[in-house]
């Protein structure tokens, strides 16, 4: 008779599992399992995790695609650009280990001798990270070199090609060839995100049966959710795949006020109205909206807000943003952000028809995926605040309320990509 199926305690497994020091780390998950080496690909995909980064690509998949006899190379991606988005910060704060470890061992598995962990310039968290991996120096913890670097903080550094490149000695903008086959300094590269890596470290521990106790068949396992906006506790809750948006809202102690829609998965994402809260919060569950977990984002927009004037603010944000190593990037973005402008503020239809044929011209003829991600945030306000549209295109525009996405200060020039 086959033991009855374990079930998730949920009890946070990242969160949890708090610790600064080595010291503080061992106790906690006891000591890098290099055991697990041999069988770590398989171990990862037969847990099902996939890339908490955006993309929600299969781990052991990628993993697999690296693999060889040397000459492979590792990134942490910790740029996290998404400004909404808090979670792998938090997470290279509270458990540097955990991250470091996942990273480790992905690199022994795959055949790496290096590793990088990359971090945005002016948020200390390059420090934080020296000082973890010195303390693991020291204990005698780990047989791989580790470093870090400080891309530029332009949205577009954070993406898997361009930290690459930026790892590599060159500009932190995205590249045509994936980091997978040519990365850091033309070496196949594995580039995955903080929160990946700490799940990778787990697996490695307890196995992927374990991992598979929390999250849905198709997308197992826990993540840390940016929750914001209208709730009364905004921060970074840890949850199983799947729940639904109103347990998490609950989780951040309800709603304060009325709202008019989510944007889910960051800048990149989409907007989805309340009415669909009761969905499983997955890339299978929100999938027939548009919309994606991406980089575990979750705004509740008030009612008060004027969605078209927020995503006026976002969209001009995505478009100054640009690598501008292609039209539809630092051509098409500024024209699309200027249509949705000119709907929200001068009542323009002609604008609207243009917007609409411009977002079928710009998806999917980018060199990367930056266009199409506001390309699917700008459509998918379209669709969830059409009514707003429709009463802003009839002449009756609204002030706008007040702001609630965060839109930081753009790099400065001097800055450029190095």
């Amino acid at each position: 008779m086959s033991a009855p199926q374990q079930r998730y305690d949920g009890r946070p497994r990242l969160l949890g599992r708090q610790a600064a020091s080595i010291t503080e780390h061992m106790r906690a998950v006891g000591p890098l399992p290099t055991s697990a080496v041999p069988q770590l690909i398989d171990m990862v995909t037969a847990s099902g995790l996939r890339g908490r980064g955006g993309g929600w690509f299969p781990s052991g998949r990628k993993m697999a695609s690296v693999s060889g006899r040397g000459n492979r190379y590792v990134v942490v991606n910790g740029m996290e650009s998404e400004p909404a988005s808090g979670k792998d910060k938090l997470l290279l704060r509270l458990a540097p280990h955990l991250v470091l470890d996942g990273a480790e061992l992905a690199a022994l598995a795959v055949g790496a001798d290096r590793i990088t962990v990359a971090v945005h310039r002016g948020t200390g968290l390059a420090g934080h990270v020296v000082s973890a991996i010195a303390d693991r120096v020291a204990a005698g913890w780990g047989e791989i070199e580790i470093d870090v670097t400080e891309p530029p903080s332009w949205y577009v550094s954070s993406e898997s090609t361009a930290v690459a490149s930026f790892a590599g000695g060159g500009e932190g903008r995205p590249r045509a060839d994936s980091a997978r086959v040519s990365g850091v300094g033309g070496r196949p590269t594995l580039v995955s995100n903080v929160e990946t890596f700490a799940h990778v470290a787990l697996i490695a521990r307890y196995g992927p049966n374990w991992f598979r106790q929390a999250g849905t068949a198709d997308a197992p396992g826990t993540a840390l959710l940016t929750v914001s906006g209208a709730v009364r506790n905004p921060g970074v809750y840890e949850l199983p795949v799947g729940v639904s948006g109103e347990t998490i809202l609950r989780v951040a102690n309800g709603l304060r006020e009325p709202i008019s829609a989510l944007l889910v998965g960051g800048y990149g994402g989409a907007w989805i109205p309340p009415t669909q809260l009761h969905r499983p919060f997955s890339p299978e569950g929100l999938e027939p909206l548009g919309a994606s977990l991406g980089a575990g984002i979750v705004v509740a927009l008030p009612a008060r807000t004027c969605g078209l004037f927020e995503t006026v603010r976002v969209s001009s944000w995505m478009a100054a943003q640009t690598a501008k190593q292609c039209g539809p990037c630092f051509k098409g973005l500024p024209a699309i952000a200027d249509d949705f402008a000119m709907i929200a503020r001068d009542c323009s239809r002609e604008a609207y028809e243009r917007l609409r044929f411009r977002l079928g011209v710009v998806n999917g003829r980018g060199a990367c995926a930056h266009p199409d991600g506001v390309v699917k945030f700008v459509d998918s306000a379209l669709r969830t605040f059409a009514l707003d549209i429709r009463r802003h295109l009839s002449g009756q525009p609204c002030h706008g309320g007040p702001r609630v996405l965060p839109i930081p200060e753009l790099p400065a020039e001097s800055e450029d990509w190095r």
